[in-house]
């Protein structure tokens, strides 16, 4: 990108990305997204369509109150209907009512939608437009002209599509963004036609791209590499069908790979948090294959790569992670090798033997005990205590010697589900029962039942997420199930796994490795005395 002036960031979650499928925001979230994206760097946050629903209404009357310090307020609508009412259209009424400093409209620049869908002769559309920017730019508001479907029009009719940009031009509109409304575009055609258009207007232009062909990234940087100085997208890329381009893309891939700068400093290392947070708000999990900001961007499976990875980062990754407030990861798998397991066990603050048998044997016991289904990239506290064990670092704090469960069901009756468990503790044995809601809620239930006296801080503990996975589901109710459980003390979250042809068996595994996690980072003693405890 060549060095011109800086690139205007213009954010439309609030408004376009909302009207993507499952997407629902409340008032007070958009609110919070705007002052997140506000204290980010946003130019522009486009807050909704004052004239559509209360609850954009609403949104406009309470963010006059937010103190913003970066991003200015734009309020969306379209052209007025007609070109000799455009100070009483309803829709321009709603605009200037918002009261924002800066409105947003787009106007038809593909013929076939004018005279088809409008059923407008070519100046009438022209003029409808014209009117529509002189009327708002004459009320002292910044205007941005949205083109919509500017590049399928440009390919069908690029006179026909240029009258209408240069209308809003004419009347003195402040932005000319050109919109892949339909999203089927290729990075080389709207690079050619932004080039072609900037040659012919002397307006600042932007480039607002929707992800149907998944490009919607590519095409935005695209447009700005020809000229382009105003860019518009969503925060994830959420929006309707499949989406709109994707600011946490488009951002990093200005500043890092282009050389590129915006208006306002960005703060780069929030990039994480900002997607994570509008994920939490849409209550929508983050997706961890998202380039730049998953989970799983900068994770490595594979011996070889951990290997260079170790040795200079630059060999397997694009950028530092670091950068974008990411961070890098090594996971253990049957593709581990001994680098792998040196990485994580730094990263656990285990020391580990330089060479020799040891590091040999961790790196077959967990190929082993991948083969057989564990999977511990994602139960690290499983694999932080197989390590431990192998390292004579820790033992078992209790164990379970037999387990029962009885379930009944049956016509007219209530279904009963309860567990029983013998566990010894320091030559100690506990014989405990327990009913649940199902026989792995028993099971956790007993369990703990057996172990609070003795251990008492495990009342801080909870089961927040249990997950089960069929694996050789060829081998139908005979097959294996892999258990993957996470639990919490308030503070932090880990997971454990168990692997059997039995889920009760599985289940009762991973709380085995969930409860001695917590008890060996706690550095638990078992009471002298438990039953004077339990009083």
């Amino acid at each position: 990108m060549k060095k011109r002036s800086a690139i205007e960031l213009y954010d439309t979650t609030l408004r376009d990305g909302t009207q993507g499928e499952k997407i629902n925001l409340s008032v007070q979230d958009k609110l919070l997204i705007t002052e997140k994206l506000d204290e980010f760097g946003a130019d522009y946050i486009e807050g909704g369509w004052p004239s559509s629903n209360p609850k954009d209404e609403e949104f406009f009357r309470r963010v006059l109150h937010l103190r913003l310090h970066n991003a200015k307020i734009a309020a969306f609508g379209s052209t007025a209907r007609k070109p000799d009412a455009v100070a009483s259209d309803p829709n321009i009424v709603g605009l200037l009512r918002s009261e924002t400093p800066v409105i947003t409209i787009f106007g038809k620049t593909w013929k076939a939608h004018s005279s088809k869908g409008l059923g407008l002769e070519d100046e009438e559309n022209a003029d409808l437009i014209f009117k529509s920017v002189r009327h708002l730019k004459e009320e002292g508001r910044e205007v941005l002209f949205d083109a919509e479907h500017f590049f399928d029009g440009y390919k069908d009719n690029p006179a026909f599509a240029m009258r209408m940009l240069l209308a809003a031009e004419e009347a003195g509109a402040d932005r000319l963004v050109l919109c892949d409304t339909n999203g089927g575009l290729l990075p080389h055609e709207v690079y050619e036609i932004v080039r072609q258009v900037s040659s012919s207007s002397s307006t600042p232009l932007g480039i607002h791209t929707h992800n149907d062909g998944d490009l919607a990234v590519a095409n935005a940087l695209a447009g700005l590499r020809a000229g382009a100085m105003h860019v518009q997208g969503t925060v994830n890329g959420i929006g309707e069908r499949c989406g709109n381009a994707n600011l946490i893309s488009i951002i990093p891939n200005v500043i890092l790979k282009l050389d590129g700068r915006f208006h306002h400093k960005l703060q780069l290392k929030q990039l994480t948090s900002l997607s994570k947070f509008v994920y939490e708000l849409l209550n929508f999990p983050p997706d961890n294959r998202a380039p730049f900001v998953g989970k799983s961007a900068f994770a490595h499976k594979g011996g070889i790569h951990v290997s260079a990875v170790m040795k200079e980062s630059s060999l397997y990754e694009h950028i530092s992670p670091e950068t974008v407030g990411n961070k890098q990861r090594v996971l253990v798998s049957e593709l581990a090798g001994q680098s792998n397991i040196r990485y994580k066990a730094t990263e656990l603050g285990i020391e580990l033997p330089e060479s020799g048998e040891l590091l040999k044997n961790i790196v077959q016991r967990i190929k082993k005990l991948e083969y057989e289904g564990f999977q511990f990239d994602v139960a690290e506290a499983s694999f932080e205590l197989l390590l431990r064990h192998e390292m004579g670092q820790f033992e078992p704090y209790f164990e379970v010697l037999e387990s029962k469960v009885h379930i009944e069901s049956g016509k007219n009756r209530e279904p009963v589900d309860q567990a029983v468990l013998k566990v010894e503790v320091n030559d100690e044995i506990e014989m405990t029962a327990a009913d649940g809601d199902g026989p792995v809620n028993a099971l956790d239930k007993a369990l703990r039942k057996a172990l609070r006296s003795f251990y008492p801080s495990i009342r801080t503990i909870s089961l927040v997420d249990y997950k089960v996975r069929v694996l050789e589901e060829k081998r139908g109710t005979s097959a294996k199930v892999r258990v993957l459980i996470e639990t919490s003390d308030g503070r932090s979250t880990w997971s454990t796994v168990g692997v059997s042809t039995n889920i009760i068996d599985a289940s009762l595994q991973a709380l085995n490795d969930s409860i001695n996690y917590h008890l060996f980072h706690t550095k638990a003693v078992p009471c002298a005395e438990p039953r004077i405890a339990m009083e």
